[in-house]
């Protein structure tokens, strides 16, 4: 077992000593791979996991790349016009109804979580207000800043962060996949050659940039994703633009969020929060597990179907659960991605309150600070 193990590291220190052109076409090559077993299961968003997963690999054994900042801008505004696509005047009205309730929803999610930190760091599991941040739902990357502003260990939030990023991911996938269509159903066409709008293309493209940059200078949280979101869905509902995208711009788009995800985590992040694994990975499925439950009541009270509701409450993050959504028929893909926006925008406002007003009244956390 050793020697199966010391051969394995010895593979990625030779793949690590390559150029950064042969390291990036090997891992390319491998999310294809990945990518091609997900879809030939009949699993949705193959593009999106398929990186993820080769990211991830190449991460955890000290391979350095990352995905260029602009690439990633690119994507999310893609995801950000694929959304765009589906609103219509009647979805905004049905959704403008609808604000209570994501209010009433998502707040239950960030005081469930919540409570859930308090117990694991009050059981000693994790120490200090580092659980509160990293079972926080949603928003990985201003999570694990405010998180070093106010204190706690940054590492293991990050660590705590993205894996409920993939765990929430692979688990919205499972369940949009039998949901659906059961084990081995048929992948679905994808015309890959279909005619390309170029003109069209351009325009939005061009609009989707200003977009990102506007929302960047008003400070909007998630300015990436949010802004092309709201700005080309207010052109597309009403009449102004069309809004065509190419399955292969897609596709590239999925990857990048993949990459982006898998590339994210580290090795010295998984040996520094090793001990804290089951406590990781069991207060994940349990947040998930309480989204569940939430998303039942939503179907069960509202006209929402049961997939959709999953998909709208599985906390966090907005882009990967965009593209599970826009991967699986059936799904209302404008509400779980009104419901994404709003719970992301009242995480980031609200749990950094939330977690201080927990440490200033919890006597065990204010210890943990001095």
């Amino acid at each position: 077992m050793n020697s199966f193990s010391e051969t394995g590291s010895s593979r990625w220190r030779q793949v690590a000593a390559w150029p950064s052109f042969a390291r990036w076409g090997t891992l390319l090559l491998l999310s294809g791979f990945i990518s091609a077993l997900w879809g030939a299961a009949g699993l949705p968003a193959g593009p999106l996991f398929g990186p993820m997963f080769g990211g991830a690999a190449f991460a955890v054994n000290s391979l350095s790349l990352s995905v260029p900042r602009w690439l990633y801008l690119a994507a999310q505004a893609v995801i950000g016009a694929t959304v765009s696509a589906n609103i219509t005047p009647g979805i905004i009205a049905t959704l403008g109804r609808d604000v209570p309730l994501f209010g009433i929803i998502t707040g239950a999610i960030l005081l469930g979580a919540a409570l859930l930190g308090w117990v694991v760091s009050r059981c000693g599991l994790i120490p200090g207000s580092t659980a509160l941040y990293g079972i926080s739902p949603g928003a990985a990357s201003p999570m694990v800043l405010l998180s070093e502003a106010d204190g706690a260990d940054a590492h293991l939030v990050a660590f705590m962060q993205y894996s409920r990023v993939l765990l929430v991911a692979l688990a919205a996938a499972l369940v949009a996949h039998l949901w659906v269509g059961g084990v081995g159903s048929p992948a679905l066409h994808v015309p890959w050659l279909s005619p390309v709008h170029w003109d069209n293309l351009g325009i939005i493209s061009v609009l989707a940039a200003l977009s990102q940059q506007a929302a960047r200078l008003l400070r909007v949280q998630g300015w990436a994703l949010l802004g092309p979101m709201i700005f080309l869905s207010a052109l597309h509902a009403g009449g102004w633009l069309a809004i065509d995208l190419p399955p292969w711009l897609l596709a590239a788009a999925y990857a990048q969020i993949g990459l982006h995800i898998g590339l994210g985590f580290r090795r010295d992040g998984l040996l520094h929060a090793r001990r804290a694994l089951p406590v990781v990975v069991g207060s994940a499925l349990l947040l998930i597990a309480f989204c569940g439950v939430l998303a039942w009541g939503l179907a069960r009270l509202t006209h929402i179907d049961a997939l959709t509701a999953y998909l709208a409450t599985s906390p966090g993050g907005i882009d990967t659960v965009a593209v599970i959504a826009a991967s699986t028929p059936r799904v209302d893909l404008p509400f779980v991605l009104s419901f994404q926006s709003v719970r992301l925008l009242i995480v980031i406002g609200l749990a950094p309150l939330i977690s201080r007003l927990i440490v200033r009244y919890s006597p065990h956390l204010r210890r943990a600070r001095r």
